[in-house]
Formats: C-alpha cells, sequence, structure tokens
C-alpha cells in the first residue's frame, strides 16, 4: 500500500520511483531464481511408471562414473551394502520409445564411444517393461548397425566386451547407456558383485545333489554285501 507521502509525490518522482520499483523487482526475481536452483537436489526420486523400478534423476553428476565408482568399490571390498536393490544401471539419454526415434537419437548419442577414430568391442543388453510394441531382435539388429556404421571396426563381443549398451525400455521411453565391465560387474547385480568367484561359481543344489548321492552309495563291499543279503532275506 503506498503511504500519504507517496500519494502526494509529483508526477516526475513518481516515475522515478516506478524505474527504481522495476529494478528491484528484477532483482528481487533474480534472488529467487538463485535460490531455486541452489534448492535442487543432487539426487532426486522420479515416478518411473513401472512396478520395483526406482527413477533417480541427478544434478551435476555423470550417472555412468556414479554407478561404476559404487560396483568398483563393492567388487573390491566384498561389503554388502543394500539388502533391496537387485541392479543399478545408469541413464545417459532417453527418448521415444519407437524405432524410428531411437535410430536417430543413437546416431549421435554413441559417437563419443564408437565414432571413428573411437572403436571398441560391444554387446547390446535389452529389456522392456510395460511395453508390447518393441522387437528385442529388431532393436538389437538396428542399433548394432549404427554402431558398425560409425566405425567398421566396433566388433560384437558376447563373452568380455569392451563396452556394453544397455537398452531399457519403460513404456513409451527408451532409457539408454554405454557402460564399462558389465561382465566384471556381474550384470550391474548389486547383490552378485560382492560374493567371491567360489560363491558364484557353487550351485547349492547341485551340492545338495551330491551330498546326497554321497549318503546313498555304499562305500565298502562288505556294507554292499549286507544290503544284498538284506534284498535276498526280504525275498
Amino acid at each position: 500500500k503506498f503511504s500519504d507521502q507517496e500519494e502526494r509525490l509529483s508526477g516526475s518522482e513518481r516515475e522515478e520511483d516506478e524505474d527504481d520499483a522495476e529494478a528491484a523487482l528484477k532483482k528481487e526475481v533474480g534472488r529467487i531464481r538463485a535460490l531455486t536452483e541452489q534448492k535442487l537436489r543432487r539426487f532426486q526420486s522420479v515416478e518411473s511408471g513401472a512396478n520395483n523400478v526406482v527413477f533417480i534423476r541427478t544434478q551435476g553428476i555423470e550417472p555412468e562414473d556414479l554407478v561404476h565408482h559404487i560396483l568398483k568399490d563393492m567388487h573390491a571390498t566384498k561389503k554388502k551394502k543394500t539388502r533391496v536393490i537387485l541392479r543399478m544401471l545408469p541413464v545417459s539419454g532417453t527418448c521415444k520409445a519407437f524405432m524410428e526415434d531411437m535410430k536417430k537419437y543413437t546416431e549421435t548419442f554413441f559417437e563419443p564411444w564408437f565414432k571413428a577414430p573411437n572403436k571398441g568391442t560391444f554387446q547390446i543388453v535389452y529389456k522392456a517393461r510395460n511395453n508390447s510394441h518393441m522387437s528385442r531382435e529388431e532393436v538389437i539388429k538396428e542399433l548394432a548397425g549404427i554402431v558398425g556404421s560409425l566405425n567398421p571396426e566396433n566388433k560384437v563381443d558376447l563373452n568380455n566386451p569392451q563396452y556394453t549398451i544397455v537398452v531399457e525400455i519403460i513404456k513409451s521411453v527408451c532409457c539408454l547407456s554405454v557402460v564399462r565391465d558389465y561382465v566384471l560387474f556381474r550384470k550391474y547385480n548389486l547383490q552378485e558383485v560382492v560374493k567371491s568367484k567360489e560363491d558364484a561359481q557353487q550351485n547349492p543344489s547341485t551340492l545338495k545333489e551330491e551330498q546326497n548321492s554321497k549318503v546313498l552309495k555304499p562305500e565298502t563291499a562288505e556294507e554292499e554285501k549286507s544290503s544284498s543279503e538284506i534284498k535276498e532275506e526280504n525275498n
């Protein structure tokens, strides 16, 4: 509200005050905008649209470097740091989950890793949730063709590739990333990466069958003889 003194100001004085008010308003807007930017969280949960899938948006952080650092630490220390998270996958780019959109987007997205003179061995991992109109075989074929067109020296390696292209489709959104050490870090599985090689290779069900077979097998010729005698008596 204006005070009595302001009401008595001349026209020229009012114009000067209006100019000052406009400058003050701009300054205030700038201050509010700066505070809002400061309040943006480094990690913000975003609704993914799929059950059991949590999407975390980051500010000022490279998702690939962050997730690789976490998995590298867990792989080295073998310390289990989560009970409920199964896999942690970085998302470096997104586009609409339609073949034409994906082809157009990945032609540029893949360049830092696969465009000449850059090259490397690769594999493509595909997963779709709440989406039935995309074909896994078609997506892998088209994306592999794009990688090959960027540099003919890029080769497919399904055993131990340098790079793994992760394609995660959630409803109508395609999430993309190119990750390292996918095989070493057990497909970016936080539960498996902390296990030793012996634990991972040993199959509990197989071990149980071996133990059961050992119990059932006669260990000596004498035991074998006694068991045949019992059978004759039963007959």
